[in-house]
């Protein structure tokens, strides 16, 4: 067996790599070649904190892999990350387990990655600002993925604790040197939302964010923080204004959005008028933005199909490279 470590792997590979593995993820979910069970969440109520336990098959591929991931909040608090996990990968053909890798890194990276798919399609082609509200562990994946996609000239940086946002600021500076943009951290989230073309939700909020209504025409939004059924990041308004409201999965959407559940028990906002799965878009079945003027929306709580792919493009990799340790069990 393989063993990665989070450094390993980031030495190995990059957002380019992981975009491209990303949108392949994405079109062998549209072509049935998948197997994702919903993912089990155990909840750590004591600690506000959540294991995730996901599972899933790559026909294209022929692997297996099975990613848990832990997020833990309060670890910022003791300096210690708050977003950890493991990626255990299977030869779908033998059923021998070939590697095992930190996924820490892995999933900011292919989470990112999957708002870059987005963004890509939906967002438009001249869009240069973006507003990322929540500094978190996933929030440099974000930024490095649409930075990736469009020519972001301005970033607005929001954290509920402004010193997390500096902390981001500083991050973004240091990976990109030669990059000349401005960067802006902000104590009031509509304020970032409201300069924005593009805007990143990447919280724990229970409550909306900002009131919808200050959305500039042409906006896209990438939500991707609110990942259980009680959680919710933007409100109704901003689902009611969205003429694209599209997602990863619609099972796991339904499954685990609170952003869209709540609207629903509410009758505030319908089913009905999901656009449709990201998958359909990257194979062409539905066309991504249309107008310059539509208000954009892509909500993501994961796929595990992604993990496999990108699990199984770093091993690849690392194989030809002879990178990792091998160990025997």
């Amino acid at each position: 067996m393989l063993v990665l470590s989070q450094e390993e792997i980031r030495e190995l590979y990059t957002m380019e790599e992981c975009l491209r593995d990303v949108e392949e993820a994405f079109r062998c979910e549209a072509a049935g070649g998948t197997v994702t069970p919903v993912r089990t969440a155990v909840a750590h109520e004591k600690r506000a904190a959540t294991t995730l336990y996901m599972p899933s098959y790559v026909e294209a591929v022929e692997y297996t892999a099975v990613k848990v991931v832990s997020i833990f909040p309060q670890n910022a608090e003791k300096g210690l990350p708050s977003l950890q996990g493991i990626t255990l990968l299977t030869e779908a053909k033998s059923g021998r387990h070939v590697a095992l890798m930190d996924a820490t890194c892995l999933t900011v990276l292919r989470t990112g990655a999957s708002s870059g798919v987005a963004t890509r399609l939906l967002a438009r082609q001249d869009a240069k600002s973006c507003a990322v509200l929540g500094c978190g562990a996933q929030a440099l994946g974000q930024v490095q993925a649409i930075m990736a996609v469009r020519p972001i000239e301005r970033l607005w940086l929001y954290n509920r604790t402004r010193a997390r946002a500096e902390q981001l600021a500083a991050r973004i500076r240091a990976l990109y040197p030669e990059w000349k943009g401005s960067i802006t951290c902000v104590n009031d989230a509509g304020e970032a939302v409201s300069a924005a073309d593009i805007v990143v939700l990447s919280t724990k909020a229970t409550e909306p964010l900002f009131d919808g209504g200050i959305l500039r025409p042409g906006t896209h939004v990438n939500a991707i923080g609110a990942y259980q059924p009680h959680m919710q990041e933007f409100d109704a308004v901003t689902l009611n204004r969205s003429g694209k409201v599209v997602v990863d999965t619609k099972e796991g959407a339904l499954h685990e959005a609170g952003d869209l559940i709540k609207p629903i028990q509410r009758g505030e906002w319908s089913i009905d008028r999901l656009y449709g799965e990201i998958g359909e878009l990257v194979t062409g079945q539905k066309p991504g933005r249309e107008t310059d003027e539509e208000i954009t929306l892509y909500k993501s709580v994961g796929i595990a199909s992604l993990d496999t792919m990108v699990a199984c493009a770093v091993y690849e990799k690392a194989k030809r490279l002879g990178a990792g340790t091998t160990v025997t069990l």
